[in-house]
């Protein structure tokens, strides 16, 4: 029973002189009772989390937020940390060998020094889009570009001169922001796009040939693995997927009502085979409950078992929503790639 529905109730009590404090102190009683009932929000995590905190492995951190931060953390602690001035989100970064970190973060990308210098920007055409951004060696630089038409960039940072540019289709060639998320080069040197506006996965190569495209409602991240698979985060489940685009693994995330998943945007197959599922939050949509703090990642293993979750929400730890979680002895993606002809 609902407030209404009670307040009816004692209406019609009240006009057929039938009102009686009991009734009303009873009424009164269940309706309190059901709506705590139907209003309590059930916790997005246990109270005690399984793994070891930020001390579980040394890593690389950055999300999209209203301010563009990033952060290594080492032993436990954050030990360096840096904010970008810009309107944007980091929706994708990447340590280079040389400790730089390049980053996307919708109207350009950058690269940052550990010495927070920056040492290359490059900014989106007016009117687009960039989400994503892969070194390859010392010099380039591969980006999918969300604009009228979509596209795959290559530019060289020394000259500043693109030196590839190939079209490829979108869902809704004039909303530009939710065409194409994340996109990632793999060992044969074709590209993987997350084709988020179509909800789907689709292979490119060099020529800007489509080889491959996978059926992913809701896809945001897209991973190459050694094996030659695929690792696909979408809004209900990360998969991986064969070359024969046959599913051999899933974490569906209905299924995980202890540790709730509400929010994927990157998954990252560690060393020991587990996986490294990141969950986002939205400061524009939603307000943080200090007292029912969302999930940041979590690792599971390739039986399904959650063997460590992040929730770094308070200081001198806040790391704040979470969308690129890189281990630093694993690193996610290297410069050691090519595109086709492009090395």
């Amino acid at each position: 029973m609902n407030t209404t529905s009670f307040l009816s109730i004692l209406k019609s009590q009240l006009q057929r002189g039938l009102f009686i404090p009991a009734l009303a102190l009873g009424l009164c009683q269940q309706t309190l009772s059901q709506e705590s009932a139907s209003t309590k929000v059930k916790p997005y995590a246990p109270a005690v989390l399984p793994g070891n905190g930020l001390s579980h492995f040394d890593f690389f951190y950055a999300g999209e937020a209203k301010q563009e931060n990033m952060y290594i953390v080492r032993d436990g602690k954050i030990v360096w940390s840096y904010t970008h001035d810009g309107k944007g989100e980091i929706s994708d970064a990447m340590m280079l060998s040389n400790g730089n970190i390049l980053f996307a973060h919708q109207y350009g990308i950058t690269e940052v020094s550990q010495e927070k210098k920056v040492v290359w920007n490059y900014d989106a055409p007016e009117g687009t889009e960039i989400h994503t951004a892969q070194a390859i060696g010392k010099k380039l630089v591969l980006f999918v570009q969300n604009s009228n038409p979509s596209k795959i960039v290559v530019i060289n940072k020394v000259t500043g001169k693109i030196i590839k540019e190939l079209a490829i289709p979108s869902g809704n060639p004039t909303s530009t922001h939710g065409q194409l998320r994340h996109a990632r080069l793999t060992a044969k040197g074709t590209l993987l796009v997350a084709h988020m506006d179509m909800g789907k996965v689709s292979e490119y190569d060099s020529k800007g040939k489509q080889l491959l495209t996978i059926d992913a409602p809701g896809v945001w991240g897209v991973e190459s693995l050694k094996n030659g698979n695929i690792l696909i985060t979408t809004r209900k489940k990360v998969f991986e997927v064969s070359s024969k685009s046959e599913v051999v693994w899933e974490y569906p995330f209905e299924s995980t009502a202890d540790f709730q998943i509400t929010s994927p945007q990157v998954s990252v197959r560690l060393a020991n085979g587990n996986t490294l599922i990141g969950n986002w939050f939205s400061q524009w949509d939603d307000t943080l409950d200090k007292n029912n703090q969302p999930l940041q990642a979590i690792e599971v293993t390739p039986d399904k078992k959650v063997v460590w979750a992040l929730r770094a929400w308070d200081e001198p730890a806040n790391l704040g929503p979470s969308t690129i979680i890189v281990p630093l002895n694993e690193p996610r993606t290297t410069e050691d790639v090519f595109f086709g002809e492009i090395h």
